[in-house]
């Protein structure tokens, strides 16, 4: 793989990374300020919204560091 081709993969999962933590971080915001007034279930799916969205970017972190260190 060129140094072109591995930035711009790496820009990808840059970008993407990001994209999962501000949905990750907006799912914490709605728990925050709906607070009581969401149902237990809509709690829990936010939850696992957010932890969804966690693991997705740490999986585009992991790709980068995978990549950087071939």
């Amino acid at each position: 793989m060129s140094e072109l081709e591995k930035a711009a993969k790496d820009l990808g999962d840059s970008v993407k990374e990001v994209a999962h933590r501000s949905e990750a971080e907006g799912e914490r915001a709605k728990r925050s300020v709906a607070g009581d007034a969401m149902t237990p279930g809509e709690k829990v799916g936010s939850v696992a919204n957010e932890v969804k969205s966690d693991i997705e970017a740490d999986i585009d972190r992991g790709k980068r560091s995978v990549r950087d260190s071939t």
